[in-house]
């Protein structure tokens, strides 16, 4: 709609992952780098991890889009798939005939097929996204999958991409033979305040716009704020101010106007969180930690934030999860309240978030409804203006 409007080519900040609009900040980078050489490697698991939009799809689109010739690849996004499921998933990707097979007929068709590659030089690569909604017994199943070989060279690598929740799912106690065999891993961040400018422009250019930049020094700032530069929220933030800047004739765009549609967005679809957060990320302070975590920290010597996704049964029991000696029943104590206290704050986060999808839901649907009654009012309206 608004693309003649700025003289775009495409849409820039289009929600859809698009190699050719990949941006190599920092982190995706050093991601990139750990994919290619896991490619060159051949073998074992990579894993790259990170929060929900920060690039992950697109990381894989444009890894597949440059993947050299010799390597035939499959990409599938995962529900809760069981062992089996996962077999029938894969082989169906891999063009292998599934009907009417039992999982053992599957898995020897899908060996020869592997040896059947090998022979003309070629390899398989399997991706997998979404994989932290994997149980622990189908990502075991995938590493029996990498058991395929042929003179000691496996024949199918697999790359992992998932949530953050993907992390302690391969730090369980029972995981370590699938740990063993990850070459590399890699979490995604979200950008930061000169990245998220940096993003933008590049998009903007990528998309044909010409010219100096559309959006002043300020209005980058109050972006990165409010979409915590996360790259999904800036697509779908700069996507509404791009259309703002249509409707409004606008051949800039200012702090003032980026205000003008949070409040819009607030209003209509969702809520952001306090931006107080944001200033001190701007400032480089640490996050806040909770009165839990403080004592936690004062009596084991560890920064709780980062040990609370390490922590197991086994580390609880018996060493410390960093410098693995034996633990006082004081610092077991801290530990198991230190645990407590995270997996409390992800209930709460968990309920939060519940709590603030069904009031948007509402937001929307009233929205809706305003939207309808003015249509029938104005179809009611042309409809007497013809009689």
């Amino acid at each position: 709609m608004y693309e003649s409007h700025y003289g775009l080519v495409a849409k820039p900040f289009q929600l859809t992952p698009d190699p050719k609009f990949f941006f190599a900040s920092k982190w995706h980078k050093r991601a990139m780098s750990y994919l290619q050489y896991g490619l060159s490697q051949g073998e074992g698991f990579i894993v790259i991890t990170g929060d929900v939009g920060t690039g992950k799809t697109t990381l894989a689109n444009s890894l597949l889009a440059n993947i050299e010739t010799d390597i035939i690849a499959a990409q599938i996004v995962t529900p809760k798939l069981s062992p089996d499921e996962i077999v029938k998933m894969v082989a169906a990707k891999f063009a292998i005939d599934i009907h009417n097979k039992s999982k053992t007929d599957i898995l020897k068709a899908l060996e020869d097929y592997l040896y059947s590659l090998s022979k003309q030089g070629l390899r398989a690569l399997l991706l997998v996204d979404e994989a932290q909604n994997l149980p622990l017994e189908t990502i075991e199943e995938l590493r029996m999958l990498s058991n395929f070989q042929q003179d000691g060279k496996p024949l199918l690598q697999s790359f992992l991409l998932g949530q953050e929740e993907l992390q302690p799912i391969l730090r369980a106690p029972n995981m370590e033979q699938f740990r063993q065999r990850i070459v590399a891993s890699c979490h995604l961040s979200p950008l930061t305040m000169v990245e998220c400018g940096e993003y933008i422009e590049y998009r903007m250019r990528n998309a044909g716009w010409e010219g100096d930049s559309l959006f002043s020094d300020g209005a980058k700032t109050e972006i990165y704020r409010f979409t915590k530069g996360i790259p999904r929220k800036i697509n779908t933030f700069m996507d509404r101010v791009l259309l703002f800047g249509f409707l409004e004739n606008l051949n800039g765009i200012t702090t003032e106007h980026i205000g003008k549609v949070i409040a819009e967005v607030s209003k209509e679809m969702f809520t952001p969180e306090e931006m107080a957060s944001h200033a001190a990320d701007q400032e480089g302070e640490a996050p806040a930690t909770s009165s839990a975590q403080q004592v936690a920290a004062d009596k084991t010597g560890h920064s709780t934030s980062s040990l609370a996704p390490l922590i197991t049964p086994e580390k609880l029991l018996n060493n410390d999860p960093i410098t693995d000696k034996p633990l006082t029943s004081e610092q077991r104590r801290a530990l198991l309240e230190q645990e407590v206290d995270y997996y409390k704050t992800m209930l709460n986060e968990l309920v939060d978030a519940l709590d603030d999808a069904i009031t948007h839901k509402v937001k929307l649907t009233q929205y809706i409804d305003k939207l309808l009654k003015k249509k029938y009012k104005t179809y009611v309206k042309l409809k007497e203006d013809e009689e």
